[in-house]
Order: structure tokens, then sequence, then C-alpha cells
């Protein structure tokens, strides 16, 4: 089932059940997927990997804003972020914890000989490609400069 079918049909229950919250986040996803669609060269059609990243960027966005929105006490707009955060995330896959990202980055370091800050672009380009979709670009980075800093 394609990401497509499975909004619509958590649309549908949304409606059902009367749950805006949900049936607010449902819509922007959707939206999300049609602009995917029509742009230029996609053809009417999307693959898994642009769902992801469209996904991802979505999450980025709501998590930006919850932050700004926390440091401003607008608790009513954080509230909204956060559930939208939250159906959002049901449709990506499960994200890696710190433990196993700096794991796999200590793995890449290894494998790429890095051992100085001047070595992170090499590693982040390498940690961006294998953790996409499943650990925050933010966390990666971070993670890098600690380890190639000590």
């Amino acid at each position: 089932m394609s990401l497509e079918q499975k909004v619509m049909a958590e649309m549908k229950e949304a409606m059902k059940s009367k749950n805006e919250a949900v049936l607010r986040s449902l819509r922007a996803i959707k939206a999300e997927i049609i602009k995917a669609k029509t742009e230029p060269g996609a053809g009417g059609e999307i693959d898994e990997a642009t769902e992801q990243k469209f996904l991802q960027k979505m999450m980025k966005q709501r998590k930006d804003s919850l932050d700004i929105f926390t440091q401003q006490g607008r608790t009513d707009l954080a509230q909204k972020e956060k559930e939208e955060m939250e159906v959002i995330e049901k449709f990506l896959p499960k994200q890696l914890t710190e433990e196993e990202i700096t794991t796999a980055v200590k793995s890449i370091i290894a494998e790429t000989g890095a051992s100085t800050a001047a070595d992170m672009g090499k590693v982040m380009g390498i940690a961006s490609k294998q953790l996409s979709g499943k650990a925050d670009g933010k966390t990666i980075s971070g993670i890098v400069k600690e380890l190639l800093s000590s």
C-alpha cells in the first residue's frame, strides 16, 4: 500500500471519528504528496525515497516551529505542532537511538580513516546516506563533531 493510500485511509477514519488534529496533519501530508507528484520530471509518480524525504522535511519543520513556540510561551501552537509530529512519525521508519547513531558513525570513521575535524565532510557524506530517514541530520552532525574532536 502506497503512502498516499495509507494517508487517504487514515483521513477517512479521522473524518469519521471527528479527530481534527489528525485530520489536519494528514491533509498536510496529502498536500506534500500532490506537490511532489506535480513537480517537473516526477511524471505523476513518486518513489519511496521521495516520500521519506518530504516526511523528514515536514518533521523538521514541525520540530523547529515547536522550539520557537515553546521559547515564546505559545503552548497552544506548540501543542498543535506536537500533534502533527505524532501523526507524521507514524509514516516514517523507526528512528535510531543516539547510541545506535554513535555506533554507526564510529564504524564510518574507522572505514574512512577520519581523525580530525577537517575530515567531518567526508564522514558526514557517508553517514547522511547510510542513516537517511532513520536519523536527523542535526543529530548525526553533532555526534560526528563530538567524535572527531575527541
